[in-house]
């Protein structure tokens, strides 16, 4: 019987945890969070460390909120909620600035506006609310993690045929460029924020195919 009972906590931890990967992505079917994924895309490296933050903080806001669900007046749950968030995001802020300067000045004011980040508010008022501590933050680590997917595949094609380049170091030849007696132009449109639609809209389209959706 308790086998049986961890198998299924096993199953349900996994489902948590992969669905936002793929089928109920929030970015491509909840279409949420998609204002940043527009902004932060342009290189790999911000891409990443956009994506871990979020997780971070979708995580752990959802852990600590479904840990103190009990205790919240339902009048306050709105401040409370944006107290731990608005905590957590300080704190990603202030560890990225200590050790991760160029990538936190690359981010910018994205860094703080993870507080408006509709995937953390929305995962806590659907999920983390309702469910126990450990569900929640297997539920917040999987959206984040889906975010941070999406996130990272526009980066990757808008830095390697905007730029010609991923994580900074250089991926197409010099020599392949026109200007070097080459066939190759990196492509403007990548590096402004219509590409990001573009891609965004292509991984849509693929996924709804392969979900038969």
């Amino acid at each position: 019987m308790e086998a049986e009972k961890t198998g299924n906590n096993t199953g349900l931890f996994w489902k948590l945890f992969t669905a936002p990967l793929g089928k109920n992505n929030p970015i491509t079917v909840l279409v949420l969070g998609i204002c940043s994924a527009l902004a932060v895309t342009v290189q790999l490296e911000s891409a990443l460390v956009m994506g871990l933050a979020v997780t971070i903080v979708t995580g752990f806001s959802s852990l600590i909120v479904s840990s103190l669900r009990a205790t919240i007046s339902p009048r306050i749950r709105i401040i409370v909620q944006l107290v731990v968030v608005a905590t957590l995001v300080i704190i990603v802020d202030q560890v990225l600035r200590a050790y991760a300067y160029n990538a936190s000045k690359q981010l910018s004011i994205f860094v703080g506006l993870i507080i408006t980040n509709c995937i953390i508010m929305g995962r806590i008022e659907a999920f983390a609310l309702a469910n126990k501590p450990w569900l929640s933050l297997i539920d917040g680590i999987g959206n984040g993690l889906g975010y941070g997917i999406i996130l990272v595949i526009v980066a990757f094609f808008r830095e390697l045929f905007g730029s010609g380049t991923l994580m900074g170091y250089q991926i197409i030849p010099e020599s392949w460029y026109i200007v070097n007696g080459g066939f190759y132009e990196n492509n403007g449109l990548m590096i402004l924020p219509p590409a990001a639609l573009i891609v965004v809209g292509l991984i849509i389209w693929v996924q709804r195919s392969f979900y038969k959706v």
